[in-house]
Order: C-alpha cells, then sequence, then structure tokens
C-alpha cells in the first residue's frame, strides 16, 4: 500500500482546487498544477469538513473494516480541528 507524504487535508483541498480551475473537472486550465499550488490553501476549510463528515463510516463501510481504527484515522488527520466548531 502505498502511503502520502502529503497530510490527508491537503490532498482533499488540491483535489477540490483542481476541480475548480483544471480542465479535466469543471475549470477551464489544460495545466492547472502551478494554480492548485497557489489555491489549495483557500480549500482547507472545506476540506476539514469532509473529513469532519467522514468521521462516522457507513455501514458498508463498517462491514469492511473496524470502525474504531477509521474513526482513529480521521480524528488523527483532524487533529485538533476536531476539537472546533464548524461541518
Amino acid at each position: 500500500m502505498d502511503i502520502s507524504q502529503r497530510n490527508i487535508v491537503e490532498r482533499i483541498a488540491r483535489v477540490l482546487a483542481g476541480q475548480r480551475v483544471s480542465i479535466n473537472a469543471d475549470g477551464e486550465d489544460p495545466s492547472a498544477a502551478n494554480t492548485v499550488d497557489a489555491l489549495w490553501p483557500d480549500h482547507v476549510d472545506d476540506a476539514v469538513a469532509v473529513l469532519k463528515t467522514m468521521r462516522e463510516p457507513d455501514q458498508a463501510m463498517a462491514r469492511a473494516g473496524d470502525p474504531a481504527v477509521w474513526e482513529k484515522m480521521i480524528l488523527t488527520a483532524l487533529g485538533d480541528r476536531s476539537a472546533q466548531g464548524g461541518a
């Protein structure tokens, strides 16, 4: 299994930024890497909201693995953000 060198909040924020600017998604930029590098920090709050939503696995996910491990991993990814308000 591959292990990312970037934290999950940044990775989600990069996907959200890329979705908005890349021609491969909803944007118009045919080479969006530099734009994503510049814009991803603007999407951190949205990335955190996604992770907060993922704290509880659905039924299929719970059957596939250990829900306690899942929750621990998501809470670890959120760090201090899990205690903050929001989604």
